[in-house]
């Protein structure tokens, strides 16, 4: 029983050692594209959360358009009612 704890533990050493050491392999030019590549996907985040903080704005005015709306018409309703 505890020679396969030992057998995981050195299994789980290694998984986790591994992706490590090949970081530390990675050129100049290599996290030169990462970041680049990093930079590029921020850029497109905010663009992404700009249109979307747009997109909400005019779903709030629409909504508030809508309310204005039923409240008319029900106020036109209820004169209509009274006639």
């Amino acid at each position: 029983m505890l020679k396969g704890t030992r057998l995981k533990s050195g299994g789980i050493l290694v998984v986790v050692a591994a992706p490590l050491l090949l970081a530390a392999c990675a050129s100049q030019d290599d996290v030169r594209r990462a970041q680049a590549t990093a930079d590029q996907a921020l850029a497109a985040a905010q663009q992404a959360n700009q249109t979307a903080q747009a997109a909400m704005q005019k779903a709030d005015q629409a909504a508030a358009d809508a309310a204005a709306a039923s409240a008319k018409a029900d106020r036109m309703f209820q004169q209509s009612l009274k006639k």
